[in-house]
């Protein structure tokens, strides 16, 4: 499985007869390419080149006088195979931005049904412009309304680009939007698992919860996320009854003891388990709210989510996080 966009960091002098010889020369080879200014100037001090890639592919180099940074969606020229890989976040903040900008740009003339949720586009700029998931994550969020059963795509994209532009995961953009996938099939299931790890940030934002993703724990692990009060979150998505041979009460059930018998394992009144039944439709949801099925697990909160902002569910045991009014 690919990774999202990263940066290859190569320290030394650059020029731009070097990127010529050494980057342009190796991609025209093997692929076909055009070496070109970008399109946005690069900041202040810094030079850059463009590649348009004939197989439609992106990339990027920019130099200063101390390395230079290379970020595309195409094969690595040779020459760079050798370089340290870096986190968008852990370059220079200004390559980055240009950097960004650039793929922005692209990623809307190609999507424009991106447009108007810009939070959301640029979010997961990192896997919308990856080399193998591009395809993928982009059918996911516009012909399979991020998951939620029975919506219109535009709404679901509302949704998330509401819940994104509260700034929660500022801090953790590229650990969150690498989680949506780089895969180059369409699976619905892990990524609607995904988008329900954005579900319970918007329930504990909303409860007033600051929080941290992947919180490590004893035996090597991470749980889903740990509140500043120190509070652990674990999230689990059942399939909807139309895609697994158990009913919704069944399925949640199956769903949240394979929980209990990994994750959670011996950290029952430790670790809250959040249960998001947002993939499930009017009526397998209806039956969840009605007979409330209690999972061995506790203390749980058992939700759904519409793209409205909607919210309801129920609780069971104390999870001590104050959701309850949210969710009843």
């Amino acid at each position: 499985m690919a990774r999202p966009l990263r940066f290859r960091y190569a320290p030394g002098s650059w020029s731009v007869g070097r990127v010529r010889s050494e980057v342009y020369g190796p991609l025209n080879a093997n692929l076909g390419a055009r070496m070109g200014q970008p399109w946005y100037a690069p900041p202040e001090g810094v030079k850059a080149r463009r590649f348009d890639i004939d197989n439609g592919d992106t990339a990027l180099i920019c130099w200063d006088e101390e390395a230079a940074y290379w970020l595309g969606n195409t094969e690595t020229p040779s020459s760079l195979w050798r370089t340290d890989k870096v986190a968008l976040a852990e370059a220079p903040s200004e390559m980055t931005e240009w950097a960004e900008q650039e793929f922005l740009a692209e990623l809307l003339e190609a999507e424009p049904w991106l447009a108007p949720y810009p939070t959301l586009a640029s979010f997961f700029l990192p896997v919308l412009c990856s080399k193998d998931g591009a395809d993928s994550t982009r059918t996911f969020l516009r012909d399979h309304a991020c998951g939620f059963p029975d919506a219109d795509s535009d709404d679901a994209l509302t949704f998330y680009d509401a819940t994104l532009a509260r700034g929660i995961f500022d801090a953790d953009r590229e650990t969150m939007a690498a989680k949506l996938g780089t895969s180059e099939q369409v699976d619905c299931g892990r990524m609607a698992a995904t988008m329900g790890e954005f579900d319970a940030a918007r329930l504990l934002d909303d409860a007033g919860h600051g929080f941290t993703p992947e919180a490590a724990v004893d035996g090597g692990y991470s749980l889903d996320y740990r509140t500043d009060a120190g509070r652990l979150i674990e999230v689990t998505r059942p399939l909807p009854a139309a895609r697994r041979a158990a009913g919704p009460i069944a399925g949640l059930r199956e769903t949240a003891n394979a929980k209990v018998d990994g994750q959670l394992a011996g950290r029952a009144g430790e670790a809250v388990l959040f249960i998001d039944c947002t993939s499930f439709p009017d009526d397998d949801w209806a039956r969840v709210a009605g007979e409330r099925p209690e999972p061995t697990h506790r203390p749980a909160v058992v939700y759904r989510y519409r793209p409205s902002g909607l919210v309801t569910g129920y609780i069971v045991g104390d999870p001590g996080l104050g959701v309850a009014g949210l969710v009843n």
